[in-house]
């Protein structure tokens, strides 16, 4: 899920308006109500004191609830369809795993961790690849040609499949946690619109919808393998085991996602939250006027 690094603008904003205010009212105000009084005139506001009154408190709020509450997030691509489908519009619960910096992420109040069959966001940590030294970095270059590469500062979102400890491991469309293999029931074949590029690709290579039953948890994967069989856990970026402080994360969109098996596990201090809500399902003007909105989607609880 790309987004701009929009908390770190958020966070810079609240503070400049916060310390113009705050340098106004204990350095600057007096002297101009004495000027203003020695002139006759009504005290005015410069033009920056007057945004950073009005506008530091709203903003303010806004920071707070962004980042300890519930932000919202828009699904760029079609890893987790099914479950969640391009254009969708999600909330995130802050609060679900802990209470975090702003920008910075560092955990301030621990709440619990994620649990297998959680759909969460995080910050992509990169692909795992091998510098010159011999040293595993993370990268932004897929290919590990230059593993110098910048990670691009992305949020993504997966559902967490292995927590720390589990063994984990994939045979093509088959899934095994500590030996056991997770349980699936058919469905049918993927049925959407044609004229959408996501739906047209799964029916083209003849999907398939399972319900997963991971734990608690059942949901609603899709399996192509006529179109792509991802590489099996473990290999040499994965091990089978899931390492402390590290979680696999799969999409629902099992051969058609960029997830753990291709880039090792998610590490916990790149959590963002749990999704649990799509409060809009906006599909574009493609379709017309009656195709902008998907309401069968909207007010979605995430499982």
């Amino acid at each position: 899920m790309a987004a701009i690094d929009f908390s770190a603008f958020l966070l810079g904003v609240t503070v400049l308006f916060g310390v113009i205010w705050l340098f106004d009212r204990l350095f600057l105000v007096k002297a101009r109500r004495a000027r203003a009084e020695a002139e006759g005139a009504e005290v005015a506001e410069p033009w920056p004191v007057d945004w950073a009154r009005s506008l530091f408190p709203v903003i303010l709020v806004v920071l707070i609830l962004r980042s300890f509450v519930a932000e919202p997030f828009r699904i760029p691509s079609g890893s987790m369809m099914p479950t969640l489908d391009v254009g969708d519009f999600i909330l995130v619960n802050k609060f679900s795993y802990g209470l975090r910096m702003p920008a910075f992420n560092n955990k301030l109040l621990e709440n619990g961790e994620p649990r297998r069959g959680d759909v969460v966001v995080f910050r992509f940590p990169g692909y795992r690849c091998a510098d010159g030294n011999g040293n595993i970095v993370r990268s932004g270059d897929q290919t590990c040609q230059d593993p110098n590469a910048p990670v691009p500062g992305e949020n993504w979102i997966k559902r967490v499949i292995g927590v720390p400890g589990d063994r984990i491991e994939t045979r093509g469309s088959e899934l095994f946690i500590n030996g056991e293999r997770v349980a699936m029931d058919e469905l049918g074949p993927y049925k959407g619109d044609p004229e959408r590029p996501e739906d047209q690709l799964l029916m083209t290579y003849g999907s398939k919808l399972y319900t997963e039953h991971l734990g608690s948890i059942n949901h609603t994967i899709a399996l192509t393998p006529a179109y792509n069989m991802p590489q099996d856990i473990p290999n040499a970026v994965v091990p089978s085991e899931v390492p402390k402080g590290c979680y696999i994360v799969m999409g629902d969109n099992r051969m058609n996602s960029t997830d753990s098996r291709w880039w090792g596990c998610m590490p916990e201090e790149n959590l963002v939250g749990k999704a649990f809500f799509v409060w809009l399902a906006w599909r574009g003007f493609d379709h017309g006027i009656s195709g902008v909105l998907d309401l069968s989607r909207m007010g979605k609880v995430i499982h």
